[in-house]
Order: C-alpha cells, then structure tokens, then sequence
C-alpha cells in the first residue's frame, strides 16, 4: 500500500472518531435535558397530588387493585399447595375463631381452647396462693399464657408424608362450652377434620367428680390410609410455673422435672437450677429409654403427663427465673409416644393437683414418690410410721401444731428404750472414769505401741466385766438418727402445713417472721425466725446439760470438740433453718424439750449407787466371751507377740 492510501486510511478514521465523539456528547446532553424535565414534571405531579388528591381517585384505585389481584393470585397459588399437600379440610382449619370450654368438678377447673386443643389453665379450688391476709387467689399451675402443647405426626398425603402440628388448627367443638362433673364423669371431645371424607383427629378429656386426674385420648377416626406409617407421636408441652409459696428460695428448692423409669422406685429429677445474678439457672438432660411419666413439679403441686403405652424418650429442660419476678421455671418437655402398626387410639392422662402422698398413692402409678420421702435408709420411716400417724390424727385434730406435738410424742415415746438404753450406757460409762483413769496412769505412753495394746487390752476387760458395751452409748443414738433425717424431709414437703397457723407463724409450710431486716444476711437470709431461734436455744441448753455425758470413758473431750457440740452446732443450725419451714423447727424445737425432759426423769428413775454395785456384782461374774470377742483377743496376743519379737531384733 503506497503512501497516499495509508494517509487517506488514517484520515478516514479520524474523521470517523470524531464524528461518533460529537454525537454521543450530543447524545447525553440530550438524556440529560429529558430526565431533568421528568424530574421537574414529576416534581409538580408530585406537588399537584398533594393539593388536588382528588383529580387522581380513579388512578389509584386502578393500581390498588392491580396489587390486590396479584396478592390474590400468589395466596391462591399458595393455598392450592397446601391443599394438594395436606388437604382441604385441615387447609380450612387454619383460620377459626378460639372458643374456650371449661371442665370442671368440686376440686378443679380447667379451661381447654379450640386452638391446638389444649388445656389453656387449671385453676384448684382447694387452695390459694401466699398472701398476708390469706385470701389470696386460687392457685393456678401455671402463668396464664404461658402454657403450649403441641402434638406433631405424619400423615400419608398421596405419595408424600405431610407433618401435622396440631397446635395451628382451630378444633371443632360442642356448643356447650362447661362440663361440670358432680355425680357422673364428663367427656369433652374436640376434632380437627384432616380428609375430605370425614376423617379427623380427636382429643378428648374426661373429668370425674371429686378427681385431679383426667383422662386425655387422641383417636385417629376414618383415617386408616393416612396414618398406615404412623410411628410416633411427639408431644411438645411447655409452661411456666408461678411462685405460689412465701419463700422463693425453699419453693424454689423443690421446683424442677420429675420422672419414672419403669419399675424403678424411686424418681430421676434435674435437680433445682440455682440462679446466678443476671442470668438464669438451666438444666436440661436428655432421656434416651422409655419413661412412664413426667412431672413438672412445684413445692406442693405437680402438672403430671402419663402415657399407658409409655413414653419412649425425652427432651427435659428447665430454666430457673430471678427471685422477686412471681415466676420459678420455665418447664419444657418433649416426648415421644411410640405407635404400633395400625394403631389409632392413644391413651395418657394429666394430674393437676396437690404433692398430697395418700393422694397420689391412690393412682397406683408410682406418682406419689414426687414426694420426697428421703433415701432408702429413712423412706420406710416416713412411709410406715410418720406419714400413717400423721394422716390417723388428722382426720380427728385440725390443729396442725397439736398434731406435732402428739406426733413427736408418739415418736419418742417409741424410741424411749433406745434413749433409755444409750443414757444407761453413758452412765455406766461415767461410773467407770476412775478405773479408766488408774489404766490411763498404768499405761501413760501413747507413742508405746506395746503401752497402747496393753492400755486397750485393760479396758476392754474392764468393759467385760462391768457389763458395759463401749457402743452402746453410740449405737441408740445412730439407729435414731433416721427418724430425725425422716421428719426434716416430710414436715417441709407436707402440702397439710401449708397456710396454717401456729402462734405468730402464718405458714407452717415456711419460714416465720417476726422481724424483716433491711439487708440480706449471707446464709441466713433477711428475716429473723423466732421458732429457729428458740429451736437453736433448747439445743444450746440441751447439749450444755448432756455435754459431760458425752465423752467416752471419763476422759474430757478436747477444747476445738466442746465448742463445736456447744456453741457451733446451735449456731450452725440457727443459721441453717432460719429459712426452712417453721413447722420443722417447731418439731425439732418440741423434740428438744420432750428428750430434756425424759433425760431428767431418767436421772432422776435410775439410782447410781445401785447401777455401780449392779456392775461390780458383774464384775465377779465369770466373763461370758463370745467368739468374736474371743478372735479379738487372740489378735491382740499375736500382735503384742510380733512387738515383743520386733524389740528383740533391735536389740
């Protein structure tokens, strides 16, 4: 290409350039110009609606229209969804208006909503909550609007499995809106209509006269095919129980989950969930094996969930409110119920009622171990002595500080030999203190182990022939420790104390007050307990008085000893009660007085100068060993003999 057509090329292009530069600039001032006179025009619009609206009317309303066509092309859209997926039957249940019954007998009433089913509160007309007057509300089981149920399954739909929650259903009800249970059992059945063909799901509560415990079905009807695969149900309840007591901290101490494993006999619990300042106390555990019941259990009230066919796990939790909020715990509690093939019946139940043992027992469920009796080693106590007794004088005293009294009677008056016993043993004991101090003087070396093995051997003689067990001061006073254990557990959780009055206590169930302190004591709280006081005081007088009895074999007992029996303890036991309930330190303070007492006529009844020739008679006695005794001394031969071996080898 020679040199005319290169320039004649670059020539062309230039002018190209420049002619697509001017009209692109020319271009954007032009779209420049038109947006800023739609954004002037749209700006005397925008003004022109404001002082003439009525100029636009037919606009807006067409537009208004256009959007509501669209909302209701989407929702129809939707909802042809949900009825291909569930049906239209359980589609339409969706929306309702909640309608509220009310089941009710001489002892209870309870409301059941349309929405979900359930049961919205308990009211229990026996008792009433905590106030000065004693005419507070009744009790309720829980917080009103905290309570949710929820059973979740799945249904065959077609060839897909659809989960149903039956808390967002409105159920099908009765007219009549109140069942009143007097003299024959009343049925509410509520149904949430799942097919086109008339199947449904059916909660029904039955309500005897005179019964915390109602019977909860869950039937299946004209639902065969669609609950072919059922395999479980869930169960998910929630609520929120209320301070109903005086004292947070000791209702508190028996507030949490509860529950039963089969053929166990005694319950699990999560323990009570301590509040830290600012946050809230939580346990929760996971059960993994079947469970015949759990309870969401108060001080002195429980909301109990019974499966016949058990459940076969669950998800327990618990979380712990600020003192001074009204409120103790959140509860929540999920549970499966299994389902065999073909089932379509489900029988459970609710108790909502008082921790009242005989109450509970009646059932024939295990629901009387959520009273807490105790361990193994002091249950049999309450079970067969303390609580039979309690219940005998109630039906003819209703003074409940009168029935302490005779109680506490009745027990020491059955214990008497056993104090007897260990009285007669510490003054035979005291009898003896010269004889163990002349051994002591024999054997004053208590680094000799050769010294020491003779010292045991010359006391143990001297036990022998005086006729005196050295544990027979001990041993009375041990085999009594389980009913002292038994009443501390009883007396706090009998639902019988609970607002009754004894001289200036207003509840036996909790703590007296005879004095409110502007602060808050560590251990101790912020009121003074005039029954913990008086109890600390007879046990200070009480221990001062037997305290010289109570070293074995004469021999003092050492300073750091005598102020804890003395003085720490009593303080000890001040500080430690002064929140617990008054009627537990009634008992322990009538227990006190009765055993000073019977101490005294003891002392008085038993003639020392007899009970010193009675033993030295026993000592002329040829001892009776028994083997036991017999190997004892045959051990103290070898070892006084592998002594006197070790000796000569040092030599």
């Amino acid at each position: 290409m020679d040199k005319k057509s290169v320039i004649g090329l670059i020539l062309i292009g230039a002018i190209l350039f420049g002619f697509s530069w001017y009209n692109n600039k020319q271009y954007n001032k032009q779209v420049a110009a038109q947006q800023e006179e739609m954004q002037r025009q749209a700006l005397l619009d925008s003004l022109d609606r404001v002082h003439h609206p009525e100029k636009y009317l037919d606009e807006q309303v067409t537009l208004r229209e256009v959007d509501q066509a669209a909302l209701d092309s989407i929702a129809a859209v939707a909802e042809a969804q949900r009825i291909n997926s569930l049906g239209a039957a359980l589609v339409a249940a969706e929306k309702g208006v909640e309608k509220l019954y009310t089941l009710e007998n001489n002892v209870m009433k309870m409301t059941i909503s349309s929405k979900g089913g359930s049961v919205e509160q308990v009211e229990l007309k026996e008792y009433r909550r905590y106030s000065k007057d004693g005419n507070g509300p009744l009790v309720k089981m829980w917080a009103d609007g905290s309570e949710q149920f929820d059973m979740q399954f799945f249904v065959r739909r077609n060839y897909n499995y659809a989960q149903i929650n039956t808390a967002n259903y409105y159920f099908e009800g009765p007219e009549q809106d109140l069942f009143v249970a007097e003299s024959s059992d009343q049925r509410l059945a509520l149904r949430l209509p799942m097919t086109e063909q008339g199947g449904y799901v059916e909660f029904v509560y039955t309500m005897a006269p005179d019964d915390y415990m109602v019977d909860f079905d869950v039937n299946f009807v004209g639902m065969d095919a669609e609950v072919s695969g059922l395999t479980e149900l869930t169960f998910d309840w929630k609520n929120t129980s209320l301070q109903n007591e005086k004292g947070y901290t000791n209702e508190n101490n028996y507030t949490t989950i509860s529950y039963l494993f089969p053929g166990e006999k005694k319950i699990d619990d999560l323990g009570i969930g301590i509040t830290k300042r600012g946050s809230a106390g939580v346990r929760q555990e996971s059960v993994d094996t079947n469970v015949d019941w759990f309870a969401f259990k108060q001080q002195f009230f429980s909301s109990i969930f019974i499966a016949e066919d058990k459940f076969q796990n669950a998800d327990l939790e618990f979380a712990t409110y600020q003192p001074g909020s009204g409120m103790i715990k959140d509860f929540s509690a999920v549970a499966q119920v299994p389902a065999q093939p073909g089932q379509t019946s489900f029988d459970m139940g609710f108790y909502f009622g008082p921790n009242k043992y005989s109450t509970l027992k009646e059932y024939d469920l295990g629901l009387e171990k959520v009273v807490p009796l105790g361990g193994w080693a002091v249950r049999w106590v309450n079970r067969l002595i303390v609580i039979p007794v309690f219940d005998f004088l109630s039906k003819f005293i209703d003074n409940y500080g009168l029935i302490i009294i005779l109680l506490t009677i009745f027990i020491k008056l059955l214990i008497f030999p056993l104090t007897y016993k260990s009285y007669l043993s510490t003054a035979k004991m005291r009898l003896l203190k010269p004889e163990m101090d002349a051994i002591a003087a024999k054997y004053p070396n208590q680094q000799d182990q050769q010294q020491m093995l003779k010292r045991n051997q010359a006391t143990m003689d001297l036990y022998k022939r005086s006729g005196v067990s050295p544990m027979g001061g001990c041993l009375p006073m041990l085999i009594q420790f389980p009913v002292l254990i038994a009443m501390f557990r009883f007396l706090p959780a009998s639902i019988e104390l609970r607002g009754e009055k004894l001289l200036w206590a207003e509840d036996l169930s909790s703590y007296d007050s005879v004095l409110n302190l502007p602060f808050d004591i560590p251990w101790y709280g912020d009121h003074v307990s005039l029954f913990a006081l008086v109890m600390a005081a007879t046990l200070f007088f009480y221990t001062k008085m037997t305290y010289n009895q109570q070293n074995m074999g004469g021999q003092e007992a050492l300073p750091g000893m005598k102020f804890m029996m003395l003085y720490m303890m009593p303080f000890m036991m001040l500080m430690w009660f002064n929140n617990y309930a008054s009627g537990l330190c009634f008992y322990y303070f009538v227990s006190q007085l009765i055993t000073m007492g019977q101490t005294y006529g003891i002392r008085y009844a038993v003639n020392e100068d007899k009970l010193r020739a009675r033993m030295a008679e026993n000592a002329k006695k040829p001892v009776q060993k028994s083997k036991w005794q017999q190997r004892l001394e045959e051990a103290q031969k070898q070892q006084q003999e592998m002594l006197r071996q070790q000796q000569k080898q040092r030599r």
